[in-house]
């Protein structure tokens, strides 16, 4: 009987840094997370050059980039690929793949090559249970101070969704530039979490009194964040 690797995968945690590497990409070289260090970076892996969910992704990717680039934000990509195949693989979905609309679409961020799978392992990109020469389709949220602050997984069958994407890095400096949390679905103008006080009363005390400010108990605040603020201190526009 053929024994299983039951070997345990090494993931980063949220709140961990960012493990470090280089390597060589589509690009040139690059020094990750170090190059990066004052803009926030989404490192993303997927399975396999010329594979048709990845090649919707890249296509998408690279429709958003100046959208990500907006929010101060680059896009990395990863795969356990080599450079030429990389290469060729993204000049012929220049040349040859529609989606949704979108052709001639050149992809300028950087693709990683990673043919000894050692980023991918680093990152816990590659999951046994899913495929041992694989990487799943890991996305990876690092800040402006080279610090993970999300993680998500999708298997290889599962393409991602692109709007949650942005929705989530949005949400990340929301947080951080306003000092609140966000509820479940939220977007920009949306109402925000104040976080849990011992009361109402000492919530709206660190808040200053916000008279915007709706406490339905002590555990759930929130107040409101217009959108032009949002917008204005997230996104530099007026």
């Amino acid at each position: 009987m053929e024994q299983q690797n039951t070997a345990p995968v090494s993931l980063p945690r949220i709140g961990d840094k960012a493990p470090a590497f280089k390597a060589k990409t589509t690009q040139g070289d690059i020094d990750f997370p170090k190059q990066y260090e004052g803009s926030w970076v989404i490192l993303f892996s997927h399975p396999a050059d010329f594979t048709p969910v990845c090649t919707s992704e890249f296509i998408t990717f690279a429709s958003m980039e100046k959208q990500f680039a907006e929010a101060n934000c680059k896009l990395v990509g990863l795969s356990v690929d080599g450079l030429y195949s990389h290469i060729a693989w993204l000049r012929s979905i220049q040349e040859k793949i529609e989606y949704r609309g979108h052709k001639n679409v050149e992809v300028k961020f950087p693709l990683i090559e990673d043919i000894t799978m050692n980023v991918a392992k680093a990152y816990g990109m590659i999951q046994p249970g899913e495929a041992t020469t694989q990487a799943v389709r890991a996305v990876f949220f690092i800040d402006p101070k080279g610090i993970i602050r999300t993680i998500i997984y999708y298997p290889l069958s599962l393409g991602r969704n692109f709007d949650e994407l942005y929705r989530a890095l949005i949400a990340l400096q929301t947080a951080d530039a306003f000092g609140i949390a966000t509820p479940a679905d939220w977007r920009p103008g949306d109402d925000v979490i104040i976080s849990p006080a011992a009361s109402c009363s000492s919530a709206k005390n660190r808040m200053d009194g916000k008279e915007d400010m709706v406490c339905q108990e002590w555990y759930f605040c929130s107040r409101k964040l217009p959108k032009e603020e949002v917008l204005k201190k997230v996104l530099n526009k007026s």
